[in-house]
């Protein structure tokens, strides 16, 4: 009997090794960065990091990122002058493009549409919401006084989920001590990105929970469609009164499809600009996101960074 356990144990050793090295010859699991809270209490990357991203079990998207010294993904480094143009896009994971080559980027894009005469910063980070996106600004004051034209990438109904800036303890809970030391495993990286360690998280959490003498937070909910709106509303007033907002040269840039007439009426009361990506990426003649999630491809990429470009001319700054 012991001599069995001890087989059974040397040849689950070697199957572990064996996948272990066959997840790293074929890449399956990704590099995935490092991520802080800098000194402005701004939640990103650590900067200066390269890796390769990968979405799906078959590498279905496989593309290299560049953290810069910013701790954002970009091919350049974010230096605003007085003197030249330059535009910030504010947003989430569709702004931080790990499903794109870093090169070919919507800023990028629009570099090579206006030539010499701009510059594009590409402030993305996934999970980002409109209270991230405004704390970021207000954090980054001095440089963003400089940046010409603002576009803060936003969607009504998941990035107004709260009035005030707090760091997201569920997002720096992946780099805790013990994730550190699993990520040294390309395994255990692909078999999280699959899904196969969710019970598992779903334990730890639970448990976590338990010793710490609380529940897991539940979301809130509205009984009606028109008082949460009121509430995202609500958020949106509180965050301009808490970080400001320059409505001279910052542009929202988002679906007015999926967004309530109640938001969309005060913001023309009230001076904010914005821009309808929906409409032409809705009724573009071929697709524009990626085939197994809903960000973007390089098709739709393009199509945003025209209708930035577009903006960019009306507004006298691409002139």
């Amino acid at each position: 009997m012991k001599k069995l356990v001890i087989k059974l144990g040397v040849y689950a050793f070697l199957i572990l090794i064996s996948l272990e090295v066959l997840v790293r010859i074929f890449y399956l699991g990704e590099d995935k960065p490092s991520r802080f809270v800098d000194e402005n209490r701004v939640e990103k990357w650590r900067p200066n990091q390269e890796g390769y991203s990968v979405t799906g079990n078959r590498n279905q998207n496989f593309v290299r990122y560049n953290i810069n010294s910013s701790g954002f993904n970009s091919y350049q480094e974010f230096e605003p002058t007085e003197d030249g143009y330059e535009v910030a896009l504010v947003g989430d994971s569709f702004i931080e493009g790990f499903h794109q080559p870093y090169k070919s980027s919507i800023g990028r894009k629009m570099e090579l549409e206006l030539g010499e005469k701009i510059k594009v910063f590409e402030y993305g980070y996934a999970g980002y919401d409109m209270a991230d996106q405004m704390h970021l600004i207000y954090a980054y004051q001095e440089d963003f006084e400089l940046i010409d034209r603002i576009y803060i990438k936003m969607k009504f109904s998941n990035d107004l989920n709260r009035g005030e800036y707090h760091v997201q303890n569920e997002r720096l809970s992946l780099e805790s001590p013990l994730n550190k030391i699993l990520k040294k495993s390309k395994l255990l990286v692909y078999l999280s990105e699959i899904g196969a360690l969710t019970p598992v998280k779903n334990m730890v959490n639970d448990a976590r929970m338990l010793v710490q003498g609380g529940n897991r937070p539940k979301p809130v909910t509205h009984g009606k469609t028109e008082s949460k709106d009121q509430t995202f509303l609500e958020n949106f007033k509180n965050l301009v009164a808490l970080y400001g907002y320059d409505r001279d040269k910052t542009v929202l840039l988002m679906d007015v499809s999926t967004t309530p007439k109640l938001f969309l009426d005060y913001l023309d009361t009230n001076g904010f600009d914005y821009i309808d990506f929906g409409e032409k990426l809705n009724n573009a003649h071929r697709n524009t996101t990626l085939v197994y999630d809903r960000h973007w491809n390089n098709y739709g990429r393009t199509l945003v960074a025209e209708l930035l470009v577009h903006d960019l001319k009306v507004a006298g700054i691409a002139d």
